[in-house]
């Protein structure tokens, strides 16, 4: 198979604690788990169950260990109509984990025992792979987690772009601090900023990127960097859009729903909001179809939810709006 929409980069099982303010080190407190998660491959997920309404097809590239999280998780996208093909797995390594702390204050704090998740190398992507790409989603923890895997993302950029010179290049930077520094975390997305067409960041990430203070300075000069389209994420008020045509940015707003797990929800978003871009939506009814797709995750426990694309319609029509 070679899929419409690539992602790759980190696979990894997810245990959350089930209650919020409880430390990882308080001994005996329960945790939830596993979920399968791994940023870019909540992101495909996200597109395969959204876009298998308009038979755009869906790949992945990692790897994980030889175990029954690794099982679980390639379970969860093989359900979901992504092509796992290109999912390797290690013999002698154990699948990636993150344990997740929540706070009241909204915040969260991870253990990672990193395992398999950093081990896609440049010698995963094979060229006929890409051979019907339409768009490639890279994810900033992809570049971050180990120097492998960032030499993986680069060498699917650069054989996307000869595949098809017209690819979309969807970029989420998914900042980590706690994992590499400022500086260098500028140094490494350089060169996918350098070809991106729809760049993903929160506020903070974009300030961060572009240097600069405020999120609309950031974004305009994020524009100037680069990207075609700049997407604010601001969790439940929705979204901005940021282009050349239009510097103050459109505000989209989002959907009210009872929280139960926000974990995911920017990457489900994104994979929704490339599924309206391909099918040609104009860019106001793209964002409210990903708003509600970010919002129906944030209502369910667990990274990747089994949303349905009829269950996103029922949420954007219960608040008097249109998706065809």
């Amino acid at each position: 198979m070679c899929p419409d929409i690539i992602s790759l980069g980190e696979l990894l099982v997810e245990i959350m604690r089930s209650n919020v303010d409880i430390p990882h080190g308080r001994i005996g407190a329960i945790y939830k788990g596993p979920f399968p998660s791994g940023a870019p491959a909540i992101f495909i997920d996200s597109a395969a169950r959204m876009g298998r309404q308009f038979n755009l097809s869906t790949g992945f590239i990692g790897v994980v260990g030889d175990d029954e999280f690794g099982e679980c998780i390639i379970n969860k996208l093989k359900n979901d109509r992504v092509d796992i093909s290109q999912i390797k797995v290690l013999k002698d390594s154990t699948t990636g984990i993150a344990f997740n702390q929540y706070n009241s204050d909204g915040s969260r704090k991870f253990i990672f025992a990193a395992g398999a998740a950093g081990k896609t190398s440049p010698h995963d992507i094979k060229e006929n792979y890409f051979s019907k790409i339409k768009s490639l989603h890279i994810m900033g923890s992809a570049l971050s987690i180990s120097e492998s895997s960032r030499e993986a993302c680069y060498k699917a950029l650069k054989i996307a772009k000869q595949k098809n010179p017209s690819v979309i290049v969807s970029f989420d930077p998914n900042i980590r601090p706690e994992m590499l520094d400022l500086n260098t975390i500028r140094r490494i997305c350089k060169p996918v900023l350098k070809e991106t067409d729809i760049l993903m960041p929160s506020g903070e990430e974009a300030e961060m990127l572009a240097g600069v203070k405020g999120e609309k300075e950031a974004s305009i000069k994020l524009l100037e960097m680069g990207s075609k389209l700049v997407v604010l994420k601001q969790g439940k008020e929705g979204c901005m859009i940021f282009s050349s045509e239009n510097l103050d940015g459109v505000k989209v707003s989002g959907f009210k729903v009872n929280q139960v797990d926000p974990t995911g929800a920017g990457d489900s978003f994104g994979g929704a909001f490339m599924v309206g871009y391909l099918v040609d939506w104009e860019l106001v009814k793209i964002a409210k179809f990903a708003n509600a797709v970010g919002a129906l995750k944030v209502a369910k426990f667990g990274p990747m939810p089994d949303t349905t694309y009829d269950e996103v319609l029922e949420l954007i029509k219960a608040n008097e709006s249109e998706i065809e």
